[in-house]
């Protein structure tokens, strides 16, 4: 993966050099960062607000291929995957620790590479880098983010507050991510074959885009505060559409008609689904990391958001004993099963 380039070996510098060598050019940009990098522990203060905090682990094999997937865009990804659940409560979010499992393959340009794309997260997303570590590991590469974040205890938003009546609601659109990676297992089982052929991936940009660099949907949230609209639950779709509205009405105690002429799905992704033979709908259902915001809200705030293009009225809360359907386009009713991605199943 390095052969070309000039190598560093990482023992060389040693745990804290190589910390220092990643942490030496961290500008903090919060207020809450009262002390970052540098000592026992980070000192943050929130002042009258709720701390929320939200950890998230991933492992080469189970969560990611760098058979395909560009180190930089990794790092990028790993931070927007911990920001989205502190924007999932309605949060702000603003600090984040990283801490990095390595194994001997990994020069320092390739850690340099990786730290890259969490520092363009970071300084995008105006969140400060505060803490972490950095260990030697005989599995690959190993990352873990804690991202932290806060709000007003009155503006937080669970999951388990949906009514009867509410309007359900999705930002962006479903299903990209899932079609993006089936494009990428697909190369790269042609490049495995003939390591001379190139990959092929002209035209399908926004789906590989969804798959390998995902944005946290911060805009939404300020969105809905400039609506002066909050959610009566709120959840991020890392796992699937069926997954994550299930969690929330079983959570709330709640039922839910969904109806799937509504599921926003991007032309590419309905095309490339089609190409593979997959149904687009269930990509939407069951392929999760699109990383959108799944959220209600009251039917009494359907004027403020109706004619907004960030998000999409896909259906409406129920009675429990009513249980969780989708209405397809032909007007037949079927149960909303949890079919998301598992990652103890995903190693076998």
């Amino acid at each position: 993966m390095f052969e070309n380039e000039e190598k560093t070996n990482i023992e060389n510098l040693g745990e804290f050099g190589l910390i220092n060598h990643l942490t030496k050019n961290i500008i903090l940009t919060q207020k809450s960062t009262v002390k970052g990098v540098g000592d026992d522990a980070a000192v943050l203060s929130f002042e009258g607000m709720k701390t929320l905090i939200s950890t998230d682990l991933l492992l080469e094999g189970i969560h990611f291929d760098l058979a395909y997937t560009p180190l930089k865009h990794l790092g990028y990804k790993a931070v927007q995957v911990n920001l989205s659940d502190i924007y999932a409560m309605n949060g702000t979010a603003s600090q984040v620790t990283v801490s990095i499992g390595m194994s001997s393959k990994f020069p320092l340009e390739a850690i340099e590479e990786l730290y890259e794309g969490i520092y363009l997260a970071c300084g995008n997303y105006n969140v400060d880098i505060v803490g972490g570590d950095t260990s030697a590991s005989k599995q690959g590469l190993v990352i873990s983010i804690t991202s932290i974040g806060y709000a007003d205890e009155k503006d937080i938003v669970y999951r388990n507050t949906a009514e009867e009546g509410d309007l359900i609601c999705v930002s962006g659109d479903l299903g990209g991510a899932y079609t993006g990676l089936q494009l990428l297992e697909r190369e790269k089982l042609v490049y495995i074959e003939n390591p001379n052929i190139q990959p092929d991936l002209e035209g399908k940009d926004y789906i590989v885009e969804r798959q390998l660099k995902p944005e946290a949907r911060k805009d939404i949230i300020d969105l809905l505060k400039e609506l002066s609209v909050k959610p009566t639950s709120m959840i991020d779709v890392s796992d699937g559409l069926a997954s994550e509205i299930l969690h929330i009405c079983k959570q709330s105690n709640k039922g839910c008609k969904l109806y799937e002429e509504k599921i926003p799905i991007d032309p590419m992704t309905y095309e490339t689904a089609r190409e593979f033979g997959l149904d687009p709908t269930v990509c939407a259902l069951s392929g999760g990391e699109d990383y959108e915001l799944l959220f209600t809200v009251k039917q009494a705030d359907y004027d403020k958001i109706k004619h907004k293009m960030d998000f999409s009225i896909i259906g409406y809360i129920t009675e429990p004993n009513e249980g969780c359907s989708l209405i397809t386009k032909s007007g037949n009713l079927h149960e909303l099963k949890a079919q998301g991605w598992n990652a103890f199943k995903a190693g076998e």
